[in-house]
């Protein structure tokens, strides 16, 4: 009997044991609080780090668990996120949950970061100095977060503009774009004015997303393009923790790195970081170009109770490159073939180079007076450094002795160049709610500073022209009427620099000590402004109204520094109003007035005896309509504008007798147009951002014969784009996604009257596949090798779109 017992213990425990270490499978759904399924919520199993997103129905499921006690987190874009334990058994293994809308308290200066994950993104902080619903912001706002940056595995800024309706390149330089047919030129980083000295364009790595504030910003950050304004808004820390490391490579030899770390530094979560690194060694498809990039940005949130919020922003970016001047193609005229020249041609030397430092401090202040008034600081420090030897082109030929072009050689120079140039920028103001019977408000009154300096000790070392007949000092420019005056070889003056062979190129080394050169201390130079603003919110019902006027003071410095230092001041007194009107949840109609400001040139108006005047500043103003609608539970975003913009007052030759500098206030430039951005999901696992603009913008005022109703340069009439991302859903093809996009632009005017850029479109694709915590992506840009320009100045300097070219990668996160 004693036996039998035994084996039947033996048995019981036999089966328990197996019962405890069985695989089970865990399946359960996500819903809101209205019961309607939640796709693409995300659920994270802690103990492990598996993750894992809601199908169409919410439904979501784990394989292969132990029985035992696991913690979730629930997490999805306008949610609440959830953390819930659970026991999970052979009885017990469905789980479903319910997730409430987030009902946060917006931000009042940007402290810590978005959590969203998505093509769409649901605030800002640029349409009214406060973290509010862009379907509230009576104002178009373009965007591209970090998830659409990094699904098309864009490093710089400028290969993101395709994804903005209205946008496109002027050149390859920073911020040198065209907004609905303006050339604009103001850049922003989280709201705070920052310099664009610089040649290279920023790197992504630490970027969050880019807004482009469409028409004039100037009630809100100065003095500003019509056109728009890009304001690139930086990650910052969370407060839980998320780590990505990323190894790439492609075409043109590139090799890239990045990383991302953000969470608690503490365990009641008052101290959060991030840290971003990068790192790019790459070529390019044209000659001599392409260089190093590395950028570090740690940022620090400190948040000690509920009333004060704290952040430290540092960016440190270096890159070394050469100066791209374009591709040119010499000797052309009206109808001369753009494809008569290689895209990959350029002219320099191979010790060329251009080193750029950008260096900024952001310190960013937050503190509840009460519970209807905070107090909010924000200032940063931006420099930028310069280290420069260009081989170029004097923009004409050779000559003969007789002063006869000699159209295989290019005349050339050499700039050697060092400086440096400081930005501050401080950012006050007051937020306050209240009410008015049934009127609610949200007042900001505020003032700014802003601060350019040029410093003492910039200076540049250049070569040109020809030698004289004594071989001791060189002339600018050769005339044939005074050829004793040169000295001659071979019936040719020598020139100072080497000419440019155009049949057989040499891009070897030149030392430059062996020139003439001539070295000039750069003016040192300043700029400061002063403005003072009010903005009221103003909340009735279904209706929403803003109300702005800036009173703005602008200062620049001639002669800084010398005994002759002059201060020429303008001012502007700039106003804008706006109106939402939201029938329903999901919909927003809406309309504004704005206004705009650039000053005039120091130089211009500091000399009325040369120039004329008093003269005004550049006044823009805009009239916007518009709807802003969401679809599909809120995962998708389509936005429709309808705007005119005008510009006035621009100089123009007043084509004098007397005096041929004398200038006079006359021009005007107007566009209007239509624009579509969509972002967001069109299903749980269909990713889309696309955009549309139709536009005319042209030059309604000139005495230029012929000028007036001319479009104007690098502003095509019709420019799209698409691109979208689909995860696979079914078991057979789980982790895998696919990209695909394409990108429409217009013929366009340039800076020459005898050149047009002509239209193109250019298809891209993606390939993804994830597995546990890796990522791998192959991106296949410009797939139908198409030739195009996207940008140019004239027949001398082309910007070329990159042939056919990849990037793969792998990414890991933990």
């Amino acid at each position: 009997m004693g036996k039998f017992y035994n084996s039947l213990l033996f048995a019981a425990f036999f089966l328990f044991s197996q019962a405890a270490f069985a695989q089970l499978s865990l399946s359960g759904k996500i819903t809101d609080s209205n019961n309607q399924p939640v796709p693409g919520a995300t659920i994270k199993l802690i103990e492990t780090g598996t993750a894992v997103s809601t199908d169409q129905n919410g439904s979501f499921g784990f394989a292969d668990l132990k029985a035992g006690s696991y913690t979730f987190s629930i997490s999805y874009i306008g949610f609440e996120t959830r953390n819930v334990k659970f026991n999970l058994s052979s009885t017990q293994n469905k789980l479903n949950i319910v997730l409430h809308e987030q009902q946060n308290a917006l931000q009042d200066v940007e402290i810590t970061g978005r959590k969203e994950k998505s093509y769409k993104n649901t605030k800002s902080f640029s349409g009214t100095k406060t973290e509010t619903q862009l379907k509230y912001v009576p104002q178009s706002i373009s965007y591209v977060t970090k998830e659409v940056i990094d699904d098309q595995q864009a490093f710089r800024a400028g290969e993101i503009i395709k994804n903005v309706s209205g946008a496109s390149t002027f050149s390859y330089y920073n911020n040198d774009i065209t907004l609905r047919g303006f050339r604009t030129s103001t850049a922003l980083i989280n709201g705070l004015r920052t310099s664009t000295e610089g040649w290279s364009q920023p790197i992504l790595a630490n970027v969050e997303r880019v807004e482009v504030i469409k028409g004039p910003a100037s009630a809100l950050f100065a003095n500003t393009d019509p056109g728009g304004t890009v304001n690139t808004v930086t990650k910052k820390p969370l407060d839980e923790n998320r780590k990505a490391i990323s190894f790439g490579t492609g075409s043109f030899n590139t090799y890239r790195m990045s990383a991302d770390f953000t969470g608690p530094m503490n365990e009641n979560k008052t101290l959060l970081y991030r840290l971003n690194l990068a790192y790019q060694n790459a070529e390019s498809f044209r000659v001599l170009q392409g260089g190093e990039d590395f950028m570090i940005a740690p940022s620090i949130s400190f948040i000690p109770d509920d009333k004060t919020l704290v952040n430290f922003d540092l960016v440190y970016s270096k890159s070394k490159s050469r100066l791209d001047r374009g591709q040119p193609i010499f000797g052309a005229t009206a109808g001369t073939d753009l494809f008569s020249t290689p895209i990959s041609f350029a002219i320099g030397k191979r010790n060329d180079f251009l080193n750029e430092l950008n260096l900024y401090v952001t310190t960013s202040f937050q503190r509840k007076i009460s519970d209807k008034v905070t107090f909010n600081a924000s200032y940063m420090k931006f420099m930028y450094d310069e280290d420069l030897l260009e081989h170029r082109t004097s923009n004409r030929y050779a000559v003969d002795q007789a002063g006869v072009s000699i159209p295989t050689l290019m005349e050339m120079q050499t700039i050697r160049r060092q400086g440096k140039n400081y930005n501050d920028n401080i950012s006050l103001y007051l937020v306050s709610d209240f009410k008015t019977g049934p009127l609610e408000h949200k007042l900001v009154t505020g003032y700014d500073y802003l601060q350019n300096q040029t410093p003492v000790g910039n200076s540049s070392y250049n070569a040109r022209g020809y030698l004289n007949a004594a071989r001791t000092g060189s002339i600018n420019s050769y005339d044939p009427l005074k050829s004793a005056n040169y000295a001659i070889v071979g019936g040719r003056p020598v020139p100072n620099v080497p000419h440019f062979d155009l049949v057989n190129p040499d891009y070897s080394i030149s030392e430059i000590s062996k020139y003439i050169n001539v070295s000039t201390q750069t003016e040192p130079a300043k700029y400061y402004v002063n403005g003072i603003y009010v903005q009221d919110q103003i909340k009735w019902g279904k209706w929403r109204a803003l109300l702005a006027l800036r009173q703005e003071y602008y200062t620049d410095i001639l002669a800084f520094k010398k005994a002759t230092e002059k201060r020429v001041e303008q001012s502007a007194l700039i106003p804008r109003i706006g109106v939402v009107y939201s029938p329903l949840e999901e919909v927003s109609l809406y309309g504004t007035y704005t206004e705009g400001y650039q000053p005039q040139g120091a130089t211009t108006v500091g000399a009325p005896e040369i120039y004329g005047g008093p003269f005004d500043p550049l006044i823009s103003n805009m009239y916007e309509v518009g709807t802003k609608t969401e679809l599909f539970q809120k995962r998708l975003s389509v936005n429709l504008a309808f705007y005119r913009i005008e510009q006035n007052n621009t100089l123009i030759n007043a084509g004098d007798g007397v005096n041929p500098d004398l200038l006079r206030q006359i021009g005007q430039q107007r566009a209007k147009g239509i624009e579509v951005d969509i972002n967001g999901m069109a299903l749980s696992n269909l990713s889309i951002t696309a955009n549309f603009s139709y536009s005319e913008a042209k030059i309604t005022k000139s005495t230029i014969a012929g000028e007036q109703g001319s479009i104007l340069p690098n502003a095509p009439k019709v420019q799209g784009g698409l691109w979208a991302k689909y995860n696979f859903l079914i078991p057979e093809l789980k982790g895998i996604g696919l990209g695909a996009g394409a990108n429409y632009t217009g013929k366009r005017n340039t800076l020459s009257t005898i050149l047009t850029l002509p239209e193109y479109t250019v298809f891209t694709g993606a390939l993804y596949y994830s597995v546990d915590k890796f990522k791998l992506s192959a991106n296949l840009n410009n797939v139908f090798n198409k030739t195009h320009w996207v940008g140019g100045y004239d027949f001398n300097r082309l910007y070329p779109g990159a042939p056919r070219n990849f990037m793969m990668s792998v990414g890991y996160t933990f």
